[in-house]
């Protein structure tokens, strides 16, 4: 059999193992996308194993905070953990929006392990076409 390692990886997963699981205090970092389609944002947050209700969203004026718990899965008495790599506990992730988002329709997805955020830009940041008007002639205020 091949294995191909990754010392990366491993340096990952023992620290990891050494900081233990994250928690509602110190949470882990999840990982993320974020990039623009049209007119809104968009946030894929990685969160596999995790169930939609463990995922909690939060928006206070300009920050988002996501936060998710990986709970481990219930196992039999005469079940013998060979590996676990897997992480479990809390996991959290803040973001600043900016002020030309607007935070009243964000729309939030769960699909595949996938938490996806579409947040619309708001309609005083989109650009607009101004009208000049044509003056019909100076007027003079006098006093």
């Amino acid at each position: 059999m091949l294995m191909r390692t990754d010392p990366f990886r491993e340096l990952d997963r023992l620290t990891q193992q050494l900081m233990g699981p994250g928690t509602w205090s110190r949470p882990s970092a999840m990982p993320m996308d974020a990039y623009r389609e049209g007119d809104e944002y968009v946030v894929a947050l990685d969160l596999p194993g995790v169930t939609a209700d463990a995922i909690d969203i939060d928006v206070e004026r300009n920050m988002l905070t996501v936060k998710a718990e990986r709970r481990p899965v219930a196992k039999a008495d005469d079940v013998q953990m060979e590996l676990s790599e897997r992480p479990l506990g809390a996991f959290s992730r803040q973001l600043v929006l900016a002020d030309t988002l607007d935070t009243e329709h964000i729309k939030a997805d769960y699909d595949a392990g996938v938490l996806t955020l579409r947040i619309p830009i708001a309609e005083r940041a989109k650009p607009r076409k101004i009208s000049i008007g044509v003056g019909t002639g100076h007027k003079e205020i006098s006093g």
